[in-house]
């Protein structure tokens, strides 16, 4: 079937393929990808899609039509193209965990529009050869959440994957939602979303581990053509360039999780894209009250590998597995090991940096570090609310009185605690805050409007996508349409959504969906 798209398949011309073509269960070697034709749904129907990525795909058709129906649900495939499942192995919770690859999503096509590439992949959209004991299926509630999120992450300046659209397959899907036993059948969905690439981290290590340098080399090569061309032909310094970039990219995206209070849940070397950008929407969530040790995994809830204050830290030591699964075509360790020691150094100056955006520090001061180690352990005192303490904070004047706590009372989950020590803390805090905004040349109008760029007044709390959900379970996507719509301005005040400017409900504080989630799709 056609659609009116310019088409420009690079993947899977230039790369060596999986020479089985059958759909079976197999460990694949010397290949980057298998071909796969999506799972045919019994009633696809729209349930919503991304305006602006109908756009930027170049696509002209009305998402209504039956054409773009049958090509984004898998129902039917674009004229001239091959789809396919990548080939990708990875370390999960820090052990390796060989072949792992798109065990439920599809690479439909790459097109270009306007100057942009971008690869279209179906989610959900049935078992591939890399499915292992899976259907390769998703239900509705994941697939929200990942089409809610990833357009959210965009608007918040996030590098992230994007969403084109979201179905019903209109079939079920049997699912253990917190893995108990308790399995049911839910509605099954498809997410279509889109990407530069979807290369991973996982695609290099899968080649290294299998000791198939010249596969490895084609994939290192072709990466770098396409998504770095500037390092221009490859060498073993190219490599190096190529390892440090990717360094820099992954270093900017976490910083921006941090900065918004963002938890990925699942940083394993497979969720991590080699052009720095969030892939993967599984079990994320968004810090409620600020806690450094949160993780929204139930998978993770005992170790928390993947909590909120080790982000930076983890994708370092992802970073570390990338350059062993490169080392085969540079042969040195140390200039690899070099750029993670800079990794080191650079993320501290960068979180410190993003820190001082959000507090409205631009002037240098040698005790900036220290107010902000401070600030940490005394948001940690008592439930505070993150993205409400920040939005707040620009109330704050350098000639406020530091006594009074009243302009973020709304922030405490339990204000009754903000008494005695606690108070006491708080306040030396704000005094120390007053005096250092002293030596600030803007004004307090001009900080804040610099503030509310960085510290956004609306993110897409666990509980606000499971409102959506349990609507959309009965049939009922007004609720998705409004989050979709706050969210393409997380910034702006839009006095009309305030009610989303609000702190987690009570019953939303253990239930399921609204506070940790496990990976189950």
């Amino acid at each position: 079937m056609s659609l009116k798209l310019y088409l420009k398949d690079t993947f899977n011309k230039e790369l060596p393929a999986d020479p089985i073509l059958e759909n079976s269960r197999r460990q694949v070697r010397n290949a980057c990808f298998s071909y796969v034709a999506p799972k045919k749904p019994s009633n696809p129907a729209l349930i919503h899609c991304s305006p602006e990525m109908i756009e930027a795909i170049g696509l002209q058709e009305s998402p209504k039509s039956k054409a773009f129906l049958d090509i984004f649900s898998g129902n039917e495939i674009l004229t001239n193209t091959k789809p396919f499942a990548m080939c990708y192995g990875g370390h999960q919770f820090g052990h390796w965990a060989g072949q792992l690859g798109d065990g439920r999503a599809i690479n439909l096509a790459e097109v270009e529009h306007d100057g942009q590439h971008w690869a279209l992949q179906l989610k959900g959209a049935g078992e591939t050869p890399y499915s292992r004991s899976a259907d390769g299926l998703a239900v509705l509630r994941s697939s929200i959440r990942e089409y809610l999120c990833s357009e959210a992450m965009f608007h918040l300046g996030v590098p992230t994957t994007r969403a084109v659209s979201l179905l019903l397959s209109g079939d079920q899907v049997l699912r253990d939602v917190m893995y108990d036993g308790n399995s049911a059948y839910e509605k099954g969905a498809i997410v279509c979303r889109a990407a530069p690439s979807f290369i991973r981290f996982g695609n290099f290590e899968i080649l290294a581990a299998q000791e198939d340098t010249s596969t490895l080399k084609a994939l290192v090569d072709y990466t770098i053509k396409y998504y770095y061309p500037h390092l221009r032909k490859p060498s073993k310094n190219t490599y190096l360039k190529f390892f440090k970039e990717v360094a820099v990219r992954s270093m900017e995206m976490v910083i921006h999780w941090q900065r918004v209070g963002f938890v990925h849940g699942v940083m394993n070397t497979d969720n991590m894209s080699i052009l720095g950008l969030t892939i993967d929407y599984g079990p994320y969530g968004w810090l409620e009250d600020y806690d450094s040790g949160w993780t929204p995994n139930t998978t993770d809830s005992t170790n928390k590998r993947y909590r909120y204050g080790t982000q930076p830290e983890i994708v370092l030591w992802n970073l570390l597995q990338l350059a062993n699964a490169l080392f085969p075509l540079i042969e040195e360790a140390e200039p690899l090991q070099n750029i993670l020691k800079e990794y080191q150094e650079e993320v501290q100056v960068a979180y410190l940096q993003m820190m001082k955006s959000k507090l409205g520090l631009f002037e240098n001061d040698k005790n900036d570090a220290s107010l902000i180690a401070e600030l940490d352990k005394t948001l940690q005192l008592s439930e505070t609310d993150m993205t409400i303490f920040f939005r707040r904070l620009v109330n704050f004047k350098s000639d406020s009185n530091p006594d009074d706590l009243a302009f973020i009372s709304e922030a405490f989950y339990k204000s009754e605690e903000i008494e005695k020590d606690i108070k006491a803390k708080w306040i030396n805090w704000f005094s120390k805050y007053a005096d250092r905004l002293q030596l600030e040349s803007k004004n307090d109008s001009e900080r804040k409007v610099l503030m509310n760029k960085v510290n956004p007044k609306y993110v897409l709390r666990n509980y606000m996508a499971q409102l959506a959900i349990d609507k959309a379970d009965e049939g009922d996507y007004k609720l998705l349409e409004e989050l979709f719509q706050l969210l393409k301005k997380p910034y702006a005040e839009q006095p009309e959504y305030e009610k989303w400017f609000a702190k987690r409900p009570d019953w939303a504080r253990h239930k399921v969906g609204c506070s940790m989630l496990s990976c189950s799709s």
